[in-house]
């Protein structure tokens, strides 16, 4: 949803920057290798970060036995990420017109590392498309130096961001790019390839997560630009498109090849369709491709004969997809209606309140919801083993946090966790609270401190949160209650 991301003047505030998307099955390069710390090095990390843990877990709500750190603060506009084999932690930020904020001098694809074992990168270095290849090493005394390579014409950044065969990957404004990684330097070489271009922009949802499997195959969700495919969006009583011919380039996942350069983006590559807004999209350890879903907004001011205020509040649902190769999850046809919990017609085509199905009977429906207007802005997949027993081969989801559930209070800001059982969640509607606090009790777009927006797992099991409104990263691992 438009202001799922960032709304108007909330935007405004403090650095830019963007996403990141954790991918599990990404191989290892020689590269990642030679920086790869040992397994003694690994559990003595993860020793002296528990050590260090303020009493006040860096702000954060977590369960007992865990404990959470400021990782890195004031990055920019921090979307999704990803973590080396080595404990490298690398972040797509994400600034420009979307964010109607300042663009920062230096890349916006930022590497950190934390070399003492403390919890806390104390080496930052911005780097990415325009920064000048021969900008120095930052300094590593008094303290986390950001001054990496810099250029005040670097582009916007973007969301995605993945590890795969010795590269790491990232979405650069219509581009997915891919720069080498090497095993003499903390970042990657200078030169980015172009993978995939000429995605679209613009629009409701203009970004572009990625996920990449074992064999190389990369999915891309492409947003929609419009809230359910109007003849004028987001106007009230103005029905859809029918057909909606927006379908053909957007509101769905993409499949492209990892190895390959330059392909051109275009409708023949779309993997699955009717999928307003998929931010988080993941692999579960069985290898099995899920995205969250942004459910539509509006339906009360809209279509105010047809719902109240209350529930266009609490309607509809946020999904969690089973994604398949040619499937349709029901965009802008249908909503999932968490009450009924069955996918119901959207009013722009015919729905009457959500009393009717019609062709949403042959759509796919998400195998978990969650309460309406939260954002899911990614999804993550715990393979780890440091997480007590009910954690591993769970979901994690970040809820960047609503703007639109007046006339009740906003609702998000958390990362939540789906319990799985059996290579499925154990129920569809059950989650728990996992991480909370980000907002520091103000749950408001303009008015939240921070808004949880990346999710990855480090391999000693750590989970790192990403916030793109504070630029905060946090580093949360398990101690086992004696923190």
């Amino acid at each position: 949803m438009l202001g799922k991301m960032e709304s108007g003047s909330l935007l405004l505030r403090r650095l830019a920057a963007v996403s990141t998307l954790p991918v599990v099955f990404a191989a290892c390069s020689k590269s990642d290798a030679a920086h790869a710390d040992s397994s003694a090095s690994q559990a003595s990390a993860s020793s002296n970060a528990a050590a260090a843990c303020p009493g006040d877990n860096a702000g954060l709500k977590l369960p007992a036995g865990f404990c959470a750190t400021i990782f890195a603060d004031t990055v920019g506009h921090a979307r999704h990420l990803v973590v080396a084999p080595n404990g490298v932690v690398y972040v797509n930020t994400w600034s420009g017109s979307y964010y109607q904020g300042p663009i920062h001098q230096g890349g916006f694809l930022v590497a950190m590392r934390d070399t003492n074992n403390d919890g806390r990168a104390d080496v930052i270095v911005r780097f990415g498309r325009n920064a000048p290849a021969d900008s120095a090493q930052p300094k590593t005394s008094g303290g986390p130096s950001t001054k990496g390579p810099g250029s005040e014409k670097s582009g916007a950044g973007g969301t995605g961001i993945a590890i795969y065969n010795g590269y790491l990957y990232a979405e650069e404004g219509p581009t997915i790019v891919r720069y080498k990684m090497r095993a003499d330097s903390l970042t990657p070489e200078p030169t980015a390839e172009v993978v995939v271009n000429g995605l679209p922009l613009g629009g409701d949802h203009p970004m572009h997560p990625i996920a990449i499997d074992a064999q190389g195959n990369m999915f891309i969700d492409v947003g929609t630009a419009t809230n359910a495919c109007q003849l004028k969006n987001r106007v009230k009583a103005s029905p859809g498109h029918k057909p909606c011919t927006e379908l053909e380039t957007r509101g769905g996942i993409w499949r492209y090849d990892a190895n390959k350069l330059n392909q051109q983006f275009s409708s023949a590559g779309r993997y699955a369709t009717g999928i307003r807004n998929a931010v988080g999209i993941a692999f579960a350890p069985d290898g099995q491709l899920y995205s969250t879903q942004h459910g539509r907004d509006q339906l009360a001011e809209n279509w105010p004969s047809l719902y109240t205020a209350e529930q266009g509040q609490n309607l509809p649902a946020e999904e969690l997809l089973q994604i398949k190769q040619g499937g349709d999850y029901g965009w802008p046809f249908c909503y999932f209606d968490n009450k009924q919990a069955k996918l119901v017609l959207a009013p722009e085509y015919g729905g009457d309140g959500g009393k009717s199905v019609g062709e949403c009977a042959s759509k796919i429906a998400p195998v978990a919801f969650f309460p309406a207007h939260w954002a899911p802005d990614d999804l993550m997949f715990y393979s780890g083993a440091s997480f007590p027993q009910k954690y591993r081969g769970g979901a994690f989801i970040a809820f960047h946090g609503s703007w639109n559930r007046a006339p009740g209070p906003q609702g998000g800001y958390q990362v939540a966790f789906v319990p799985f059982a059996g290579g499925k969640p154990a129920t569809q509607d059950q989650f728990e609270t996992f991480a909370d606090g980000f907002a520091e009790g103000k749950l408001e777009p303009d008015a939240a401190a921070h808004r949880p927006a990346g999710l990855a797992q480090g391999s000693d099991g750590s989970i790192y949160v990403a916030d793109d409104k504070g630029g905060r990263v946090w580093r949360i691992s398990y101690s086992g209650g004696n923190h």
